[in-house]
């Protein structure tokens, strides 16, 4: 077993609506697929996003495109609009998700991303 960044496993993309973003994450792999369901859960997103406070996570599968979408409430400082932050959409919170630590099996690190050493 190996502890990578999410990044090694997946990519994602970030949106906002208000005070409300929402961040994709997409297998490089369909076989890395079930490994992220495993381990990204909304649980371990709320926590990766602690410092932020969210007031919810909700994850939706899709598992045609061995992806997942997650929706954080109230993590934006109040939105475009009443936010004082340098990121005020939100963009870079994906970055954060893709920093999560996952374990990967021996038999699936051949397919990560990046270098072999990260």
């Amino acid at each position: 077993m190996k502890t990578v960044p999410l990044f090694r496993a997946a990519h994602g993309r970030t949106g906002d609506k208000g005070d409300r973003s929402n961040i994709s994450v997409i297998a490089w792999h369909a076989d890395l697929f079930p490994l992220l369901l495993e381990q990204v859960t909304p649980e371990a997103v709320a926590a990766q996003f602690r410092h932020r406070a969210p007031s919810r996570v909700q994850r939706f599968v899709v598992p045609s495109l061995h992806a997942m979408n997650f929706v954080l409430d109230a993590v934006l400082d109040g939105g475009v609009n009443d936010a004082l932050n340098l990121d005020a959409h939100g963009k870079s919170l994906s970055f954060l998700l893709l920093d999560l630590p996952i374990h990967v099996p021996a038999e699936l690190q051949h397919l990560l991303a990046g270098p072999a050493e990260a």
